[in-house]
């Protein structure tokens, strides 16, 4: 059996996205004759937690640990709550505070390429001799943060392995980026760390086919798509909601206001007395101020439930239950190329997809040829409107579903199926 040291930052308890794809590929390697070895942090910084996770870690894997200085520790004691919110990767776009741009621009410009650098020094000098003792050939770096790429590039430089970076999001093109206040100094070392990880590693993973287009203009090493996905563990009945609940689940952070579709719903409840006395919109994850109060300002407060962060296996039983599931990315050229990770369980809970996005985003392609529901661009209305009472009618009729396909290839473990042979 192949050993590969799998070096991550975000590992259980941590919440979201990031977690569950390396939980999941640890899970299903050794069916492909990869024994996994996680090397972590020992007391990181996680804005989310969510402790239903530890339960998925498999027994009896190597688990290593360094202990890491986290900045997002002394910028709490001045302001807890935006420290957590910065962290979270929530930035406000309007009237951000006077701390709030200091923050961001010390964050931009004095922890390149982020606030997790400091782990890469220990890590580097632990994992030599760590290389060694276990016998490792390969090792995995996965980011953001990017910084954990450093610590591959060092490793790799140290020892004779093979390097796979898995690039979960881009690195200087992803929206953030330009909010973090970078001085042309720090674009530029930025810039340079990119070219030097993405033409060092020996193999590169990224989750999107415009990453892939984006990373082969700057290297020519090896680029392979293993998206997110979901897995076939939900234990439980199922029970759809008895009104038109239309769910988000995850962070609703600034920028993702599709007022197209607030306007949508605004209309449809001021015309339609039944529309009206059944809609529910219900978020689970951070709404952020921006989102909140559009939809003040399309009078649809009665119909929100906030439920803030709930756990993993919460999360899929509510996509499950729903009847419409909703899907929103930043309407920019920066993300037509993310697809956001809750897509591949949104299909696996087979309800209805209601996404918005950039015209030209990658998930269009993936939603219609899995038949999983309907997506527009932020100008749509009159279309967008039609799909709603469309699906609402058939929900009056207890007919509300989709008939999707293709979804398979989506699965944890034929995802790492894919991972193993590039290993």
């Amino acid at each position: 059996m192949k050993k590969v040291l799998i070096i991550t930052y975000y590992w259980p308890p941590a919440g979201g996205p990031g977690v569950q794809r390396w939980l999941k590929f640890v899970k299903y390697l050794p069916e492909f004759d990869v024994e996994p070895v996680v090397y972590i942090p020992e007391n990181p910084h996680y804005p989310i937690q969510d402790a239903s996770l530890m339960e998925e870690v498999p027994e009896g894997i190597s688990i290593y640990k360094q202990k890491v200085f986290e900045p997002y520790r002394l910028a709490g004691l001045l302001s807890p709550k935006k420290t957590k919110r910065i962290s979270s990767g929530i930035i406000k776009t309007k009237d951000p505070s006077v701390l709030e741009k200091a923050m961001l621009w010390i964050r931009g410009n004095f922890f390149i390429p982020d606030a997790r650098k400091y782990w890469v020094t220990p890590s580097v000098k632990f994992l030599s001799d760590l290389i060694v003792k276990e016998q490792i050939e390969t090792i995995i770096t996965t980011g953001p943060p990017h910084s954990v790429h450093l610590i591959g590039q060092q490793l790799k430089e140290k020892h004779a392995l093979k390097w796979v970076t898995d690039f979960r999001d881009p690195w200087t093109s992803i929206g953030y980026h330009k909010k973090l206040r970078l001085s042309a100094a720090s674009q530029k070392k930025h810039k340079q760390m990119e070219h030097l990880v993405l033409n060092t590693a020996d193999q590169l993973i990224v989750t999107s086919e415009m990453t892939k287009k984006e990373f082969g203009e700057i290297t020519n090493k090896p680029i392979t798509v293993i998206t997110n996905g979901y897995d076939n563990d939900f234990k439980g009945k199922v029970v759809l909601d008895k009104s038109f609940t239309i769910a988000h689940v995850g962070s609703l952070l600034s920028g993702r206001n599709p007022n197209n579709l607030w306007k949508a719903l605004s209309q449809l409840a001021s015309e339609n007395e039944m529309f009206r006395a059944e809609l529910q919109l219900e978020f689970l994850g951070v709404v952020s101020e921006d989102v909140l109060n559009s939809l003040s300002r399309y009078e649809l407060v009665p119909y929100i439930k906030l439920k803030g962060y709930v756990s993993h296996v919460q999360a899929v039983r509510r996509q499950r239950g729903a009847q419409v599931l909703l899907l929103v990315e930043i309407d920019s050229e920066e993300t037509e190329g993310i697809v956001p990770g809750k897509i591949f369980e949104y299909m696996a809970a087979k309800r209805p997809i209601l996404a918005l996005g950039p015209k030209n985003w990658e998930v269009r392609n993936m939603i219609r040829e899995t038949q999983t529901g309907e997506v527009f661009d932020y100008e749509a209305t009159t279309q967008l409107k039609n799909v709603l009472l469309d699906w609402f009618k058939a929900y009056k009729k207890g007919v509300l579903t989709v008939n999707s396909g293709n979804i398979e290839k989506y699965s944890r473990r034929e995802l790492t199926r894919k991972l193993a042979q590039n290993l």
